[in-house]
């Protein structure tokens, strides 16, 4: 029941695709830094980082358009990820688009103010042919690493917004904040490899849970899917205070 509601607002996040895109947007955020406009995308993704340092990426496992959009292509290229350097990449990407975003606003104009419906119309994004170019550019953007790779290829190598939650859950077990957990009992796992096999971002559960690392993986989204596949109950969610 819960990965149908689970997949359900995935879609429905991904349906609205065109109304919230520019609220998700890397260039917006720098063009409203120019004019020291706090914009929608500026406030999207700190409530992602404040928010991750008590429940890690469960924005991408229940929330994300762009994981809702992978997901769909999950029975075009069902497998794994592969996991390594290439997830570095993101991170890349995430220090050098804030340092832009920090010149930027370094060099800027105007007197600081809070525009959350910055460059939309009345809060809806996509409003002319224009910006439907651009639109179906970044769903292009976002489909094809996951056509030729695997299960959300986008989210391991390229996302922009990944970093922002990583580095929340970092911050959050820095300061011993209860923070959201899949923990495991690896004495009752009788390795089926159910849990791996149900992970949409294709991670080696099973793996994890024998060297007992499943709650510490940066790449784990909380979606509970291998919870919930799980035939012993080996995986639970936790809201723990770490303190190590």
């Amino acid at each position: 029941m819960r990965q149908r509601v689970r997949k359900t607002m995935l879609i429905v996040s991904f349906l609205l695709f065109p109304v919230t895109i520019w609220y998700f947007s890397p260039y917006l955020i720098i063009r409203a830094a120019s004019e020291h406009i706090m914009n929608g995308s500026f406030i999207v993704f700190t409530a992602m980082l404040v928010l991750s340092m008590f429940l890690g990426r469960v924005w991408c496992g229940y929330l994300c358009p762009a994981g809702g959009l992978q997901e769909c292509l999950f029975t075009c290229n069902p497998n794994p990820a592969k996991q390594g350097f290439r997830n570095c990449i993101k991170y890349a990407i995430w220090l050098i688009w804030i340092v832009a975003i920090i010149v930027t606003f370094i060099l800027g104009k105007n007197d600081v103010t809070i525009d959350p419906f910055y460059m939309t119309d009345h809060g809806i994004s996509i409003t002319s042919i224009y910006n439907y170019v651009m639109y179906y550019g970044v769903m292009l953007l976002l489909v094809l690493p996951a056509l030729i790779h695997g299960r959300r290829a986008t989210c391991h190598y390229i996302c922009w917004m990944a970093p922002f939650m990583v580095t929340g859950s970092l911050i959050g077990r820095f300061l011993h904040l209860p923070q959201l957990h899949i923990e495991a009992d690896r004495d009752a796992c009788i390795a089926c490899g159910k849990c791996s096999r149900s992970c949409p971002m294709g991670l080696n559960v099973m793996g994890m849970v024998s060297e007992g690392k499943k709650a510490n993986c940066t790449e784990c989204i909380q979606c509970g899917a291998c919870v919930d596949v799980c035939p012993k109950k080996v995986l639970k969610y936790r809201m723990t205070w770490r303190r190590n």
